[in-house]
């Protein structure tokens, strides 16, 4: 029995709950993942899953061995990629999922700067607005902007994600202005669909905090769609100021509401435990760090005009 590769088996399946994914993300069959464990098992004279048709999971005393062999894999990856680190930079495919809003006009306009810096990397970027698991869908980093699907999983925080009411000048002179939150009620809203509060909206002026429902006349999980939706007049929408920043600065959009405050959401990278001190995950969180952390640029502009204001707690979404 090669005792590494039997833990490394036991650990991926203990992340993906599946023999099957476990093998495909490992590139070897599945049958040889069952062995590998299997052997595991014989070695520890313990079973280390409660197996049924339907899932896989650790017993106690694999949930008590999973954890060491976690972090021996991840020291494990850890050396070899500090060997290659010293003899060249770093190499292979890293997969990496990212929202449709940041991904398209932010993120697509840096990937050129990090593979000049990283020649070596292959990037397979997928781009959805999903929450996933990188554990379970086998991705090296997960760019999200709700928290962690899972307590294996590590999360980096990167920069605010700030969310404006706006609408198109038309559509203003068609159907006037509103002035406080209840005021949307009257008109055509446009929201995003994947909000953890669904409905239920909170605004802050101060001391004056407003919670209303708002179920929209449009929903939708695409913040584009929600912008081109605005731009044709058709209606008030709530985007994500990444996606309506380059709107608001022409004035194609117009700012509403700019007094009151939404909750504060974060971009975090996501990503397995394991991969923790990986090279290649490493340098990548830390580009996008560098090159949009802190205030981020789309917001420069914004709070230069007072649409956004700048919160000097930095706190959550609430």
């Amino acid at each position: 029995m090669d005792r590494f590769l039997s833990i490394q088996a036991f650990v991926r399946v203990a992340e993906t709950e599946s023999f099957a994914e476990a093998a495909r993300q490992l590139g070897v069959a599945k049958s040889v993942i069952t062995t590998r464990v299997k052997q595991l098992e014989q070695y520890a004279n313990a079973s280390l899953f409660h197996r049924s048709t339907r899932h896989v999971r650790l017993s106690e005393v694999g949930a008590a061995y999973y954890k060491e062999c976690a972090e021996l894999i991840g020291r494990v990856d850890e050396l070899t990629d500090h060997m290659r680190e010293l003899k060249s930079s770093p190499t292979g495919t890293l997969r990496v999922h990212a929202p449709p809003g940041f991904a398209l006009g932010h993120l697509s306009c840096a990937l050129g700067a990090f593979q000049e810096r990283n020649p070596g990397i292959t990037l397979e970027v997928d781009v959805n607005d999903r929450v996933v698991d990188p554990v379970e869908e086998g991705y090296d980093v997960a760019l999200q902007v709700f928290a962690a699907a899972s307590t294996a999983l590590v999360e980096r925080r990167l920069f605010p994600v700030r969310r404006v009411f706006c609408a198109a000048p038309a559509y203003l002179e068609a159907h006037g202005r509103p002035l406080t939150p209840r005021d949307l009620l009257a008109h055509r809203v446009g929201l995003y669909s994947r909000y953890p509060t669904r409905n239920r909206w909170t605004f802050r002026n101060g001391a004056e905090k407003i919670e209303l429902e708002l179920p929209g006349t449009l929903r939708s999980n695409s913040a584009h769609l929600l912008r081109d939706y605005a731009r044709e007049a058709a209606g008030v929408v709530c985007l994500p100021t990444f996606v309506a920043a380059e709107e608001l600065v022409a004035g194609r959009l117009l700012p509403l509401l700019v007094e009151y405050e939404l909750p504060l959401f974060w971009l975090s990278a996501v990503y397995p435990a394991t991969h923790r001190a990986t090279v290649k995950v490493r340098r990548f969180v830390d580009f996008i760090a560098d090159r949009f952390g802190g205030e981020p640029p789309w917001d420069a502009p914004l709070i230069e005009r007072s649409i956004i204001r700048v919160r000097a707690s930095g706190s959550d979404q609430s």
